[in-house]
């Protein structure tokens, strides 16, 4: 538990939400590891709460299968395998291609800007170099995309297996080269919105995943 920040970020949500939200990151990054026991006791302690919050992150986290109680045990870190991270790729793919579909069929006017206005930051800060800002605007290009599908569950279902693969990644992911590449390929999904093209949206958006995929081994 000391490699947990012991400080939690004041953003007008319920307090177990924000230890929900601490916890996760923590899990992701690896600093709470796989078989790691979380005691509440401790969590309570470190954060300066009443058990009443802790008790309901830990049901998130259960919920969400990072995490296992055991009876007269407790509870144990589960975290996510080198599988399910593979799988995640996977299944992010599947639900991402039809995103992108319905995405193209379905974009307003106002929402075509904004995926312009976000592809040409990218372009932007590739060119500058700033890795973690075109990074921010990857996800935000994405975020627009599964808005646009306009089907809210694909929407959170999509943004939840972004979050997740954001936070497993490796630094080697950003060797040289990575942001152009990451820009072409977009251009890719880009273009394809500008020629309402479904199918070549479809095929530059499994592209893209599968060389995500690749980079982040």
């Amino acid at each position: 538990m000391e490699k947990v920040s012991s400080s939690i970020r004041i953003t007008g949500q319920p307090l177990s939400e924000s230890i929900f939200i601490e916890l996760r990151s923590a899990i992701l990054r690896g600093k709470l590891r796989p078989g790691e026991k979380l005691s509440e006791q401790q969590v309570c302690d470190k954060f300066g709460l009443s058990r009443t919050p802790v008790r309901e992150a830990f049901r998130q986290l259960e919920l969400e299968g990072l995490i296992e109680t055991i009876p007269n045990r407790g509870a144990f870190v589960v975290g996510l395998s080198k599988r399910d991270i593979e799988d995640l790729y996977e299944m992010r793919k599947a639900y991402e291609i039809l995103a992108v579909k319905w995405a193209i069929e379905r974009i307003t006017k106002e929402e075509m800007e904004k995926l312009e206005e976000a592809y040409e930051f990218m372009e932007f800060y590739t060119m500058k170099k700033e890795a973690d800002k075109m990074l921010n605007i990857n996800m935000q290009f994405h975020n627009l995309i599964y808005k646009a599908s306009h089907n809210r569950m694909l929407e959170h279902t999509l943004s939840t297996y972004q979050f997740y693969l954001k936070e497993t990644e490796s630094n080697s992911a950003y060797l040289d080269g990575y942001l152009e590449e990451v820009l072409k390929e977009h251009k890719q999904i880009y273009d394809a919105f500008v020629e309402k093209d479904t199918e070549k949206g479809m095929a530059a958006a499994a592209m893209h995943l599968d060389n995500a995929k690749a980079r982040a081994k």
